[in-house]
């Protein structure tokens, strides 16, 4: 899994009718992409956060990318 800045964190629901929460990635700190991660949940907190497999990233377009 690679990420960059900007990018969002999907996590989906374990089961049927479960909620999925989304992050905003703030920071990589694995290299080349690849996490760990610093979010920003939905909530305003934030936390280093290691994806698993319910996991997805949406990637932002480059003209959105804050670099």
């Amino acid at each position: 899994m690679r990420a960059s800045e900007g990018d969002r964190l999907i996590i989906h629901g374990h089961h049927v009718g479960d909620p999925g929460r989304t992050a905003e990635i703030l920071e990589v700190h694995g290299r080349d992409g690849e996490p760990p991660y610093l979010v920003r949940w939905d909530d305003g907190h934030e936390s280093t956060f290691y994806p698993s497999s319910d996991s997805t990233i949406e990637h932002q377009p480059a003209e959105w990318s804050r670099h």
